[in-house]
């Protein structure tokens, strides 16, 4: 029996990166291009003007049937009833001791539901929602007939409006339409993991060439930079958006991530008795944002410091292009947490001063 590394998969667009120059590596998985020209160059220009992201190795799951609402209220921490149709919702599924399986994006469509799952995991979530389905409920995994391709930046809407003739500008942040978008109707979403104004495109596989050329041709104009994995990374850390497997995950719960927002206690679902009390009582921990001092690079798994006492290790860190100092996310006990609290991050031999700041780090983001 061979115990061999399956090969990775290979987006539609992976040839297309090739013929960019992009770094390409293994990821969740996929072959993604980490970067083109430089993680920082990418980054500025999302900021500045406007980037396109091949996101074809998230996954997608249709979840239908008559008890299909039920279902995703049982198993997700947000009220997913108030969903209208053309609405999303952020919410993340719980497990029985108050940890995270996955965070996520529901789309409430006219006669189902559309989750966009993280691509490391897709068969975790998948046989995760399978264990706990109930009456007439089925979740079908969409991911390999699913393409997705991602426009952010504050020029989004200028340039995605040349590939599409619908009402870009009454469409609200985290909400979907059904158009034609050169001349293919598809779903898009104006939704982002950037901070910034966006778009993102769920694509048949068959008509992925035609949306690749026509963004790409409309993105000329426009002087639309092709990003990489490197700086979507930097800017969703720039903005407090948490990462699965670094800031969130199995042994953290959603009020210590600071994710109260998405959880909705007037309902039932799997760990909330975990989670109200951990939310009535005060978590022991909270994830915060630190702004460091010099120019280290802070990484996961380094060591927070208070005086010689370490307090709690770095999830997520980098060297913010925007802000152009050091930032980091870390656990720290919740008397530490308050803004302007002074900490120190352990880098290689050296530490360095940390504060903690007001989430997020980038304050001047454009999405709507």
């Amino acid at each position: 029996m061979s115990n061999a590394t399956p090969e990775p998969v290979r987006t539609p667009y992976c040839d297309y990166h090739i013929a960019a120059g992009a770094k390409m590596v293994a990821f969740a998985g996929f072959y993604m291009p980490i970067q083109y020209t430089s993680i920082t160059a990418e980054h500025l220009a999302v900021r500045k003007n406007v980037g396109l992201f091949d996101l074809s190795h998230m996954g997608e799951f249709e979840v239908s049937g008559r008890d299909a609402l039920a279902f995703l209220e049982k198993t997700t921490t947000n009220h997913v009833g108030a969903l209208e149709i053309g609405q999303i919702q952020y919410t993340c599924l719980p497990m029985p001791h108050g940890g995270i399986v996955d965070d996520l994006l529901i789309y409430r469509l006219p006669d189902r539901y559309m989750l966009v799952v993280n691509a490391a995991n897709i068969k975790k979530d998948l046989d995760w929602l399978k264990s706990h389905l109930f009456g007439d409920a089925t979740v079908v995994d969409r991911s390999a007939e699913t393409s997705l391709l991602a426009i952010q930046g504050p020029k989004a809407q200028s340039l995605f409006s040349e590939v599409t003739d619908a009402d870009l500008e009454s469409m609200p942040y985290y909400t979907w339409l059904k158009a034609p978008v050169a001349g293919v109707e598809i779903v898009f979403s104006r939704t982002g993991y950037t901070g910034e104004d966006g778009f993102e495109l769920y694509i048949p596989p068959e008509h992925a060439d035609t949306l690749w050329r026509a963004v790409t041709s409309a993105g000329q104009k426009h002087d639309m930079q092709l990003i990489g994995l490197g700086a979507r990374d930097s800017l969703r850390l720039e903005m407090k958006m948490a990462l699965y497997g670094n800031d969130i995950d199995e042994t953290t719960n959603p009020i210590e991530a600071g994710l109260s927002w998405i959880v909705y206690l007037d309902k039932d679902f799997i760990g909330k008795d975990v989670i109200a009390r951990e939310k009535a009582e005060k978590p022991k921990r909270r994830l915060v944002c630190l702004e460091m001092e010099g120019r280290a690079f802070p990484r996961h798994g380094y060591d927070i410091y208070d005086g010689d006492e370490v307090v709690g290790k770095v999830t997520s860190g980098t060297f913010s292009p925007s802000l152009q100092k050091p930032i980091a996310l870390g656990y720290v006990p919740l008397l530490r947490a308050k803004s302007g609290s002074q900490l120190e991050i352990a880098v290689r031999d050296k530490r360095f001063k940390a504060t903690v700041v007001k989430p997020p780090f980038y304050k001047e983001a454009s999405h709507r």
